[in-house]
């Protein structure tokens, strides 16, 4: 099989990485690169946190963000009306603030 230039070099890297990794030089290569690098624990700790932290801005955001359209603006009469009817004010407070809306 012939190779053109392009290919002999990700293939001599390739071919040499795993023959440095099977002769058990240098840093664990075989045993998992989560626990085994020097980390321990911690490392998958922090991973487990940040994508946590990641995942928690993107809920935030999309909370803040995601509202949708605002409501139109009410007629000040129809909240009036509205509070009225709720029991929030007497009819005569309605009436007083109803005819100063009308001025």
């Amino acid at each position: 099989m012939k190779l053109n230039g392009l290919w002999t070099i990700p293939l001599v890297t390739m071919l040499g990485t795993a023959a440095y990794a099977e002769d058990g030089i240098g840093n664990d290569w075989g045993i998992g690169h989560m626990w085994g690098g020097g980390y321990g624990m911690f490392g998958g700790v922090m991973m487990i946190l940040f994508w946590g932290a990641v995942i928690a801005l993107i809920v935030v955001a999309v909370r803040q963000f995601g509202n949708g359209p605002s409501k139109p603006d009410q007629d000040p009469a129809q909240i009036l009306k509205e509070r009225f009817a709720r029991g929030e004010i007497e009819e005569e407070e309605y009436r007083k603030r109803l005819a100063a809306l009308k001025e």
